[in-house]
């Protein structure tokens, strides 16, 4: 063979190999993704090269069994740049998920040719421009969530093509006009709708009524959406949490299906709303400012009387004088005779009344100096608050006059949200009599307690003792306490999420970091109150050894003061605390231990996970939850089956923190204290799995 032949079949060679080691098309369009982000600060397209056959070995790319791009998903990496029209060109592409990132520009065109496409997360980015017309394009498409964005423009009439669709989320953007007309009929999978915080306008559609598949929040809240709440919403199924609040609407709420028996929050905002449940009562048809001004001339002509006459009008108003100075007498006698005693509410609604003057052989344990008092029948009585917090102004005399409200009542007292005159509202709980031979005992526990300062803590800032009477003050916590989140508007994961990581938090602190590494030991969902913010606070810390020094403690529980939930909303869990408990809790001669608490916080975690109480009923067989948990995993039941069906995956991630927050909570309820993990591997757990 000739030399010439021999370079001839060495370059074929050469060529067919290099052939064999070309990128497909599907790894030069995600190539063309990479170049169009300007910025990976988590390297998460390090090893997207060219030098690979297909792409489906890189980072957040699943291929088939075909080596076909079949999912895209790259969440919270703060990439930045745009979306590129390649993407369009993944003819089998069926997820794209690049939520939670910093991506910009405008929705491309070519992006909706993926017509396989059957879930689109771009939630959370900075997105503008419009909706395009082509996403009807998408028939297979069964969750689209473009929440967060800034997209504007109407929401295209296209989408009612999107027959599958299962979920959509449009919330906080800019978008305007109203909803496309049969939005109810053409969607009727729907299983999740979001359209909060746009601009949107227009009549609420009446056939929005018949997406009865739907879960969890049906949420229009925060548009301009005007005219009457159509009374077909009632016909949603009964768990669905409608949410109608700041809009433009007006009217009557109906009383129907889903609309009844639901709180007001849902309705806030709608100035020319009326009826339960607001306070605003509805006019009556026949009532006169219900109609338009009538001139007096037609009136008559109508052979009614021209209205009434000079000294009707003025013996009406002598009347009204007279009546007024009626009641501002009886007023003052009863304020006269209630100035003379110190006054709260107790849990009927009756005045509680400490007299100023003293009765003989009561004595108070601290002097206005804070210094023991010894007990004596000659002794002046002493009426004082101790202060924990410095920075706190308040005297008894304010407290005891300010308007209070009952909370709740139990074997731990009695519980008032307190607004002093200032407009500081705090959270008093009366312990009530006994225990007045404890005062010293009661004192060093109570400012051992009040020390505490963590942001998921709620704070102890003052305390009042006598034999008579002895107050816990706190700061109050205006969204009250969360259990299971049953009968209030269900929460997002990502919220939930936020929820156990602070819970987490605060009781690491009790346990390394407060000055004795403390127990909670009656930890418990109802315990944990949200702030506006929806940051938790663990409340009751301490309140069981206070209330038996007191001499008030009892086997029933209520709510912590804080909450501004009543009594009536929180019966089903009054009787639950013992499900909360480790089984090792049970023996009288056991020393309380942290890993009671990680115990009772695995609890907590479960109920949060599954929307249940503590105890699950199956069939007509009461079951604890951590039983039901573990006979769900031992009979490999599907997720969707232990998941709260409010929480509707919009994509796998969400189902893959689930699991992750599983794990962690069937670790923190082993039968043997042994096993379960300190609270520092718990809170680093859960932190991980927040920040993947």
């Amino acid at each position: 063979m000739s030399v010439g032949s021999l370079l001839l079949l060495l370059l074929l060679i050469l060529n067919f190999n290099g052939e064999l080691n070309a990128l497909n098309d599907e790894g030069y369009a995600l190539l063309a993704l990479k170049q169009s982000i300007s910025r990976d600060p988590d390297g998460s397209l390090t090893n997207w090269d060219s030098e690979n056959q297909t792409p489906c070995s890189w980072n957040g790319v699943t291929c088939d069994d075909h080596s076909l791009v079949v999912s895209l998903s790259i969440p919270k990496k703060k990439l930045s740049g745009h979306l590129p029209s390649s993407l369009g060109s993944l003819s089998n592409l069926r997820h794209l998920n690049l939520r939670s990132n910093e991506l910009t520009g405008t929705l491309p065109l070519e992006l909706f040719r993926a017509q396989r496409l059957q879930s689109l997360v771009l939630y959370g980015n900075s997105l503008s421009g419009s909706i395009p017309k082509e996403v009807g394009d998408l028939k297979l498409l069964q969750s689209l969530d473009l929440s967060r964005n800034g997209l504007d423009g109407p929401i295209p009439d296209s989408i009612l093509e999107c027959k599958r669709l299962r979920s959509l989320g449009l919330s906080q953007n800019n978008l305007t006009g109203s909803v496309p007309s049969g939005f109810g009929r053409a969607l009727g999978l729907l299983q999740k709708l979001d359209l909060s915080y746009n601009n949107l306008n227009g009549l609420i559609p009446d056939d929005l009524g018949n997406l009865s598949r739907l879960q969890g929040t049906l949420d229009l809240s925060h548009n301009s959406f005007s005219g009457s709440i159509p009374a077909s919403l009632g016909s949603l199924p009964e768990k669905v949490y409608v949410d109608l609040a700041h809009n433009n609407l007006s009217g009557p709420i109906p009383q129907t299906g889903a609309l009844v028996n639901r709180g007001p929050t849902a309705f806030l905002g709608n100035p020319r709303l009326c009826g339960p449940p607001l306070k605003d009562p509805c006019l009556p048809e026949d009532s006169p400012t219900s109609h338009p001004f009538v001139p007096e001339g037609e009136s008559k002509k109508g052979g009614r009387g021209g209205g009434l006459s000079k000294s009707a009008v003025i013996a009406i108003v002598v009347c009204d004088v007279i009546g007024i100075c009626i009641v501002g007498f009886l007023f003052s006698c009863c304020y006269l005779k209630l100035c003379s005693r110190r006054n709260t509410v107790d849990e009927e609604g009756h005045v509680l009344e400490k007299e100023c003057k003293e009765k003989k052989g009561s004595s108070f344990c601290f002097r206005r100096d804070g210094s023991e008092s010894p007990s004596s029948e000659n002794l002046e009585t002493q009426h004082d608050l101790v202060l924990l917090d410095k920075h706190m102004a308040l005297d008894l005399d304010e407290l005891l006059k300010a308007s209070a409200f009952v909370l709740g009542k139990g074997g731990n007292g009695i519980v008032y949200k307190v607004v002093l005159e200032d407009g500081v509202t705090v959270a008093v709980r009366r312990l009530g009599e006994g225990g007045s031979q404890r005062c010293k005992e009661f004192q060093t526990e109570v400012e051992a307690i009040g020390k505490l300062r963590h942001p998921n803590i709620v704070s102890l800032k003052a305390y009042y003792w006598s034999v008579e009477e002895k107050l816990l003050i706190y700061d109050y916590i205006p969204n009250g306490s969360n259990p299971s989140m049953v009968s209030f508007k269900p929460l997002a994961w990502d919220v939930r999420l936020k929820i156990m990581r602070g819970i987490a938090r605060g009781l690491l602190y009790l346990h390394e970091f407060s000055p004795k590494k403390y127990v909670h030991g009656s930890l418990k969902l109802s315990n944990i109150l949200l702030g506006q913010d929806m940051e938790p606070r663990i409340s009751d810390f301490g309140l069981m050894h206070l209330s038996s020094i007191a001499g008030t403690l009892e086997t029933t529980t209520v709510d912590h003061p804080s909450s501004n939930k009543s009594a009536s909303s929180i019966g089903p869990l009054a009787n639950l605390s013992s499900f909360y408990q480790a089984p090792e809790a049970m023996k009288a001669t056991v020393k309380p231990s942290q890993k009671w608490d990680v115990y009772s916080f695995g609890v907590i975690l479960l109920e949060m996970i599954t929307g249940r109480l503590p105890i699950v009923f199956v069939g007509k067989t009461e079951m604890e939850i951590v039983k039901w948990i573990q006979m769900c995993i031992d009979e490999k039941k599907e997720m969707s089956d232990i998941l709260d069906p409010y929480l509707v995956p919009e994509d796998t991630e969400i189902e893959e923190e689930v699991i992750a927050v599983l794990k962690v909570a069937m670790a923190c309820v082993s039968i043997s204290p042994e096993k379960r993990p300190a609270m520092k591997h718990v809170a680093d757990a859960l932190n991980q799995i927040f920040l993947q």
